[in-house]
């Protein structure tokens, strides 16, 4: 008698949001997560603690929309941490301070997977192979593969199960697959928070033994969040003191650019709320010569104002995807902005990030011996996707026929869920 196998979870750890599927045979279904509002597929990467006498080691923490919901009833006695999958690359980062407590970078994973499984009301309970999806490039300046790799396996160890990482714009190409009759050339453009990646994979027709066969590769280190950059650096850092300067005995000399490039980093902000920087920051604003604008950002940093700045900056991205012009609004920390920003001025911040992310497409064609002519479809996912400029990339270069698009922040997971339940899953590890 045949036993069937166990099912197959695919996972998108993402910087932004994090998503899970599961696949039994050839079919896969999105897990639904228990939120504040209702069932939802979609789990913000993020954690927050608090400190609970009541509780082991006296720190609390949620994930997800648990954790926006407890920063928000309570921010200045929160610790907020977000897009710490940013990190996993970075031989800088050796833990996160909270509450005079350190947490590694595979512990904090380790935790916001034990809360994810918990609110996936048993889905994650009998797997027996879990899929996740890695970028092609991780971000960071000098991003070290092989401790991404350590931290990884550390991480997803507390799964309980075979684990095989898959590049994610592959499960996007394996997700769309199952959407076509045809066979087919695609380019699958994948734009996260912290990276953009491009997989050129050829699909053959259903029923072939191979459905789906990668043949070239490449990413870069820009996405969504780095576009949140270029809003904070035109306007936000201005009023915080960037560009301005200092006295130093007889010298005056301009405020270190690192504070604000912490300050604009969201895996970053939240740990600048330590004794250390913080005072650093107050000897800086004695000095300064806008004292004012140094004591703004201590004011933000102090009052867990992150999340807060990160919701205004999202916003006006989100309005600029629908309109030529929007209001960027935001209060906190003696800080108050009211802007209004053209789509025109977001493409020309942006424009150099653009330039990088058109050379990673041709990198992929290279990579994979095509040339544009050859790709039958682009196929367009992850929610920086959404923003017209990185549209418009594609349809100027390959035809606005030619785009296709749709689950941007599910797709990833449905296909690694698929492809875990292929025999040959280990030749698609990455």
């Amino acid at each position: 008698m045949s036993h069937a196998a166990p099912p197959a979870l695919g996972l998108d750890f993402g910087t932004t949001n994090s998503v899970a599927a599961v696949a039994r045979g050839e079919e896969a279904e999105l897990v639904m997560l228990d939120a504040p509002g209702g069932r939802d597929a979609v789990f913000r990467s993020a954690l927050c603690f608090w400190q609970d006498e009541e509780v082991r080691g006296a720190v609390a923490s949620e994930a997800g929309p648990w954790a926006i919901a407890e920063y928000l009833e309570y921010p200045e006695g929160s610790r907020f941490l977000q897009s710490f999958k940013s990190v996993a690359a970075s031989t800088a980062f050796e833990h996160a301070t909270v509450f005079d407590r350190r947490y590694r970078f595979e512990e904090l994973g380790q935790l916001f997977l034990e809360k994810l499984a918990s609110r996936a009301g048993g889905a994650f309970d009998g797997i027996g192979r879990v899929v996740v999806g890695r970028p092609v490039e991780y971000a960071g300046a000098r991003p070290d593969v092989a401790l991404a790799r350590t931290r990884y396996d550390a991480m997803f160890a507390a799964l309980g199960a075979e684990v095989h990482y898959v590049y994610e714009p592959v499960g996007a190409a394996f997700s769309y697959a199952s959407r076509i009759a045809e066979p087919a050339t695609i380019l699958v453009a994948d734009f996260g928070g912290g990276t953009s990646d491009f997989s050129v994979v050829r699909v053959a027709a259903p029923g072939a033994a191979r459905r789906c066969e990668p043949l070239g590769h490449a990413g870069v280190g820009i996405a969504g969040d780095r576009f949140d950059y270029r809003l904070l650096n035109h306007l936000v850092m201005p009023l915080l003191g960037k560009g301005s300067s200092y006295r130093s005995f007889d010298k005056v000399l301009e405020i270190p650019r690192g504070y604000f490039a912490d300050f604009a980093d969201w895996s970053r902000l939240a740990l600048m709320r330590n004794r250390r920087t913080l005072a650093e920051l107050d000897k800086l604003r004695r000095s300064a010569l806008d004292p004012d604008a140094i004591g703004r950002m201590i004011a933000v940093i102090e009052e867990e104002q992150g999340f807060r700045l990160y919701d205004a900056v999202a916003r006006v991205k989100r309005d600029l995807s629908a309109a030529e012009t929007a209001q960027f609004r935001f209060a906190g920390g003696g800080l108050s902005i009211e802007a209004e920003v053209t789509r025109e001025q977001f493409e020309a911040w942006i424009a150099p990030d653009v330039a990088r992310i058109e050379a990673a497409v041709d990198q992929a064609l290279v990579a994979a011996g095509v040339l544009p002519a050859a790709i039958d479809r682009v196929f367009l996912t992850g929610g920086t996707s959404l923003t017209p400029r990185i549209r418009r990339l594609f349809s100027e270069r390959f035809g606005e026929d030619r785009i296709a698009s749709g689950g941007e922040l599910t797709s990833i997971a449905h296909g690694l869920a698929l492809i875990g339940e292929q025999e040959d899953v280990a030749a698609w590890a990455a």
